[in-house]
């Protein structure tokens, strides 16, 4: 029988984790960022990249209803005054 020694030992902590696209449960280094199985990871890889939003976004006002608002916003500011 022969004694292997070793110098160095890595010691890799991993926590359980669901997969947020199919569910299935896997192991993954502890404090990792992986949200997906390795199948389903290399499945996202397939879809396209999504566009950032510019914020959020108003519905088209009419020449009236820009008018009212504007007059709203006025009364607004200047009320409250004692």
């Amino acid at each position: 029988m022969e004694i292997i020694e070793v110098d160095e030992v890595e010691i890799v902590e991993l926590e359980l984790k669901y997969c947020e696209r199919c569910g299935a449960l896997s192991l993954r280094p502890q404090g990792s960022e992986q949200v997906y199985c390795r199948a389903c990871a290399i499945r996202m890889l397939d879809l396209p990249i999504p566009r950032k939003s510019r914020g959020y976004r108003r519905l088209p006002l009419s020449r009236d209803s820009r008018h009212e608002q504007s007059r709203h916003e006025v009364v607004a500011l200047e009320g409250g005054r004692a």
